[in-house]
């Protein structure tokens, strides 16, 4: 009994995964070392040794694990490679300049509402431009190699590759002039895989629709706007979808938290209009934003621990009514909602997105089963939990992340499984007083 509450049970054997990615990518997940890299770069630009400072800078951010960054350096002259979703940014630098670029898109004819839309774009743009060249359309970064602080280079390199990520998807499907370029390096997946994927899409936002409409509209107001986002932020993450598709779960979010006087019962009508319009959504349109990709750069932030505890408590608190006034469907997805949203919205340290992901397999094991994952936490069927693999997987996340969060301990003893809602509930309860405190 003592074995299984600390996770100590008997190891079971790894079986291979699908290599299948979820969630946005983090770059808050820098081992120890590769942190003191950065370290590195700082000192060595404060000592003029500029080539060793690009050296140390590059090094800090290459995920060894994705192969995000191909750096070459021979002397004071070198050149990069960073791969960020759809984009590859390229770049070169000389003992005296570092300049990069990203390709968007071809434009074999001039247009004026594709240049009027780069004019207004541009405003928004603090190290980087856009540009033209020939019959290209191109973001651009540069800066001599004596001002390229590790901070101006990695703030300078992240916009470029964000924004021209983002980008080239939006203006190549809002212009017909424009043609994809420079796409080459982004992988397939399998139809099969596409398919899974666009089936439960579709059952997701059909079963949220159907229980949003069980509910009085004004009575139920805040759990049905718990139930909308989480259904986003849900989507997002298990899909991993890009280009319009992403931009469209996006805007499903800014429908709700925009800054306007609306009452929260015409937000919720608003998002099952917008899902209305994801649901009708074909094969094809779904099809073209799902693929694979290499990420150097996260798009949103890392944030102190305490904001995401208190967002977890904070939908904890809020589920207690819909626990204790019989509405099990309703509190298992808020406490699902203060967990995805801060998946969604920070950049998490790699440990909480892992235990995440353990959390998403346990609540969609189905999903997880029909992408061809062997290990199985949860059967939906009847309920119950496969407890000693749960508990080993909570054991491998921990171990694996000690050195760089020695205190980092997860209190399996705490955890419920009388049934999901309670799972729910007492996970992100743990989630919520991790210690991450950096060695």
């Amino acid at each position: 009994m003592f074995d299984k509450l600390f996770g100590k049970s008997k190891k079971k054997p790894d079986l291979p995964e699908p290599a299948i990615q979820f969630g946005r990518y983090s770059d808050n997940n820098k081992t120890t070392v590769k942190v003191n890299r950065w370290t590195d770069a700082d000192n060595l630009f404060k000592e003029k040794k500029h080539p060793e400072a690009l050296d140390a800078f590059f090094d800090y951010l290459t995920d060894d694990s994705a192969g995000n960054v191909i750096y070459q350096r021979n002397g004071n002259e070198g050149q990069f490679e960073i791969f960020q979703g759809s984009k590859i940014v390229r770049g070169r630098f000389t003992g005296d300049q570092l300049s990069a670029e990203v390709t968007l898109a071809r434009m074999p004819q001039p247009s004026v509402p594709v240049m009027r839309r780069l004019l207004e774009l541009n405003f928004s743009l603090y190290y980087s431009r856009y540009a033209l060249d020939g019959d290209r359309l191109c973001m651009r970064f540069d800066t001599p190699v004596v001002a390229g602080n590790p901070n101006k280079l990695y703030y300078g390199l992240k916009e470029l590759a964000t924004k021209a990520d983002k980008q080239d998807d939006l203006l190549v499907q809002d212009f017909t002039i424009l043609e994809k370029h420079d796409i080459e390096h982004i992988h397939e997946i399998s139809a099969a895989e596409k398919e899974i994927k666009y089936q439960y899409m579709q059952k997701w936002i059909a079963e949220s629709l159907e229980l949003v409409g069980t509910l009085d509209a004004d009575k139920f107001h805040g759990g049905i706007a718990y139930l909308l986002l989480t259904l986003a932020f849900q989507i997002d993450y298990l899909l991993v979808p890009e280009g319009k598709l992403m931009h469209d779960l996006e805007k499903i979010v800014e429908l709700y938290f925009r800054k306007e006087d609306k009452p929260v019962p015409e937000k919720n009508r608003d998002l099952v209009e917008a899902y209305r319009k994801l649901q009708a959504k074909t094969r094809e349109e779904v099809f073209h934003d799902l693929y694979r990709s290499r990420h150097t750069f996260s798009i949103v932030a890392p944030q102190a621990y305490k904001t995401i505890a208190d967002m977890i408590s904070a939908a904890n608190q809020n589920l207690i009514w819909y626990k204790e006034n019989n509405y099990p469907a309703i509190a298992t997805k808020i406490s699902e909602y203060g967990f995805a949203y801060c998946q969604y919205s920070y950049s998490l340290p790699r440990p909480v997105s892992a235990l995440f992901e353990l959390f998403m397999r346990v609540n969609y094991s189905d999903y997880f089963e029909a992408l061809g994952f062997p290990r199985k936490f949860y059967n939906k069927a009847d309920g119950r939990f496969d407890v000693d693999a749960i508990y080993q997987r909570i054991q491998e996340i921990t171990e694996a992340w000690k050195s760089k969060f020695p205190s980092l301990v997860f209190r399996n003893e705490n955890l419920r499984f009388d049934n999901l809602m309670e799972f729910n509930h007492s996970f992100t309860n743990e989630i919520e007083f991790l210690n991450l405190e950096n060695k």
